[in-house]
């Protein structure tokens, strides 16, 4: 059940990383990089 928390996390953080990108380009690469590591959390949680 976390696993898919995470995945569905990672998720919403990438599409908040696409709607920031063309007004705050830092935040969005902060997004991104939440969304990096939420959804390797997931996939690591699943072994």
């Amino acid at each position: 059940m976390s696993a898919v928390l995470l995945f569905a996390l990672a998720g919403f953080l990438l599409g908040g990383a696409y709607t920031t990108w063309k007004n705050n380009r830092a935040m969005s690469i902060a997004l991104i990089v939440a969304a990096v590591l939420a959804g390797l959390g997931g996939a690591l949680w699943l072994e």
